[in-house]
């Protein structure tokens, strides 16, 4: 063993010190609750300030903002191995912990760093809510929001989508709301914005061409749906989020 030596003095250090390594990577509650998807309690738990992202609990370099990308990392990989167990694909989960630590790469500061870790909680927390959903629902929804997520841009009206999934627009806006509790037009906008939000914050496309990207007909519509779902303009959205990881 090529650092026992190291490993020795370090582990006497720590006992003669009292220090430990904490148990776990996260709140083992919290993690739970990211698995079962359930976003109401991570959001109270988040505007509370109780799922703290604690990166002080272990030193791995003696840079605060080197040892809180390394903390964040071990969170990321910790988050996709749970939701892997809990039904996530493995690409799907490594993938989504890859993009969060890429950009917890380019943070510039440990605050930077702990704000990304919660919207990483809330991404994770997310997708095992649908895919709690997924569980239960049709085919025909399934095959719809799979067509709304990977066609954006597309026309994805009630009539163009009941085409596409081969039911009467009528019965597909029922069916919709009876599986998945909101109407199909809101879940259209909701998507878009959504990904617009993304885009907002980590690209430098501009408004028109994110607009123009994910269907909307004119930067007019963009902005008024943008607000109705966000409460903010883009442009304002811009400016709060965009420079926080830059």
């Amino acid at each position: 063993m090529k650092i026992r030596n190291e490993l020795n003095a370090m582990l006497f250090r720590r006992k003669t010190d009292d220090i430990r390594c904490a148990e776990h990577t996260m709140d083992p509650a919290v993690l739970s609750l990211i698995c079962t998807g359930d976003m109401e309690a991570i959001e109270k738990l988040l505007n509370r300030g109780e799922s703290t992202f604690a990166a002080d609990n272990r030193i791995m370099s003696k840079n605060k903002l080197r040892n809180a990308v390394y903390h964040f990392i071990l969170c990321a990989s910790t988050m996709a191995s749970a939701c892997m167990d809990k039904g996530m694909g493995q690409t799907e989960a490594c993938t989504l912990s890859d993009l969060y630590i890429l950009k917890a790469d380019i943070c510039r500061t440990v605050d930077s760093v702990r704000m990304l870790y919660e919207d990483m909680c809330l991404d994770f927390t997310e997708r095992m809510q649908e895919i709690r959903k997924e569980a239960v629902i049709s085919l025909h929804i399934r095959k719809c929001i799979d067509y709304i997520y990977e066609n954006l841009g597309a026309d994805l009206s009630v009539k163009a989508l009941a085409k596409e999934a081969g039911l009467d627009p009528a019965y597909l806006s029922r069916l919709f709301r009876q599986e998945i509790g909101i109407p199909l037009k809101r879940f259209v906008k909701e998507a878009r914005v959504d990904t617009a939000q993304n885009l907002l914050r980590y690209s430098g496309l501009s408004c028109l061409v994110i607009s123009t990207s994910l269907g909307f007909s004119t930067q007019s519509v963009f902005i008024a749906v943008f607000k109705e779902i966000t409460g903010m303009t883009p442009k304002v959205y811009r400016e709060k989020y965009y420079s926080r990881n830059r």
